[in-house]
């Protein structure tokens, strides 16, 4: 055995018990601001509408850019046309998000609390 294990040891031990009294006042706040988790979810529902909303114009542009480019290309064109009609349906299903929880909450028995500013 190294001599120097022993020490080396009972100085991480030492202070690894002295680590919570220096932590002790350090708070952290909720970076979210939930409440519940009725409101977690709708924050979290929030964040990827904005997040649809700011890619499905980028997925456009794509699939246009591949109609231009696909130069008559039946399997480009095929998937540009898929491509816009996935971007149509996630961006209803987003757009529904709000609706269908209230939806299933009320079929299963669910009681959501109305959501405050």
């Amino acid at each position: 055995m190294k001599p120097y294990l022993p020490k080396l040891i009972v100085s991480l031990l030492l202070i690894s018990f002295l680590i919570p009294l220096t932590v002790q006042g350090v708070t952290i706040s909720n970076p979210l601001q939930a409440q519940s988790f009725w409101d977690l979810i709708d924050k979290l529902i929030d964040f990827i509408f904005y997040l649809a909303i700011a890619v499905a114009p980028i997925m456009f542009i794509v699939a246009g850019f591949y109609f231009i480019t696909a130069a008559g290309d039946p399997e480009k064109i095929n998937t540009a046309k898929k491509m816009i009609l996935w971007v149509l349906i996630g961006l209803l299903i987003v757009f529904l998000a709000k609706a269908l929880i209230v939806f299933f909450g009320e079929m299963f028995g669910i009681q959501i609390p109305p959501t405050t500013p």
